[in-house]
């Protein structure tokens, strides 16, 4: 772990298979994310209970089958790599028994927990199912496939994942949301939730730019984050810029106060929102049919 004297990003080096990502919120001095990336070959089996939490297995690359007391699924057109198609999703319930097997010769996954103290059902998402948002516009246009999202059954867990073009803006106008905010008639304005960014950067030795501030600048940190690194939110603002010349990816887990990505913009930043002529045409830069052009198994 690099850790700054204020803010936390977390960078490891797949060396070999096995989990090459481990963060904990006991360990990030948070109440609710727990993640972990896990690279695993052909085989080879990764078998657990959810316990007393929420699950949900982000498919980065790769295939896998899975055998549970709630369910059995399978991939069969699983992405070579974020950037050649939609992840498939599976939730998995608290006191889920699982056992999942990689059945492609590389398996990349990414896997979020959340104690939970409610019974859903599980459910396994494939790429078509994800919904595809354009946000943003010009030099500010991203992608943004809902895999966990807001109004999804289950009680506290969020994950999306977000392309960014070469050279462009991300989350940004920068957000926050770390005080929960409710209108008169109940609707929440801004939820209090923990954030994690987990990159991967199309070409090896390419790099996105993340800040992460408050408006009192207590906090306000800088980092370059290459692919497998995580940046971890725990309040402020958080912009991220792709380098020019490499396409920037990166997954969302959050959690907290409400299943919910309601936010706050910076208001020194909201007029942006009526500045732009149009979207960038590199955008949508990953579909679902892409998923079944470059099937890795």
């Amino acid at each position: 772990m690099i850790q700054s004297k204020k803010y936390p990003l977390v960078r490891e080096s797949i060396k070999g298979f096995g989990v090459y990502h481990r963060i904990l919120a006991k360990d990030a001095g948070w109440e609710h994310l727990n993640m972990e990336a896990r690279l695993m070959k052909a085989g080879e089996i990764y078998s657990g209970n959810t316990g007393e939490n929420e699950f949900g297995i982000i498919l980065l690359s790769g295939n896998y089958s899975v055998v549970s007391d709630k369910g059995s699924w399978e991939t069969v057109n699983g992405r070579t790599s974020v950037f050649n198609g939609i992840a498939h999703t599976l939730y998995l319930p608290r006191h889920s028994s699982f056992t999942l097997t990689a059945v492609s010769e590389v398996l990349d996954i990414a896997t979020c927990w959340v104690a939970s103290d409610s019974d859903f059902p599980a459910r396994f998402k494939t790429p078509v199912e994800a919904a595809i948002e354009i946000r943003g516009g010009d030099s500010a246009t991203r992608q943004i496939n809902s895999l966990i999202e807001p109004g999804f059954n289950c009680q506290k867990i969020v994950a999306v994942e977000v392309y960014t073009p070469a050279g462009n803006w991300s989350s940004f106008p920068a957000h926050k949301h770390d005080e929960r905010k409710v209108a008169a008639d109940g609707k929440v304005l801004e939820a209090c939730l923990e954030e994690i960014y987990f990159y991967k950067i199309e070409k090896p030795e390419g790099y996105a730019i993340q800040q992460v501030y408050t408006d009192d600048r207590t906090l306000d940190e800088i980092m370059k984050v290459k692919t497998n690194d995580a940046v971890l939110v725990p309040k402020g603002y958080h912009p991220v810029a792709a380098e020019h010349g490499y396409n920037c990816y990166y997954l969302n887990f959050l959690a907290g106060t409400d299943q919910s990505l309601a936010n706050t913009t910076d208001p020194d930043h909201e007029w942006l929102f009526n500045s732009w002529k149009g979207k960038d045409s590199r955008i949508p830069m990953v579909t679902a049919e892409m998923n079944n052009q470059s099937s890795s198994k």
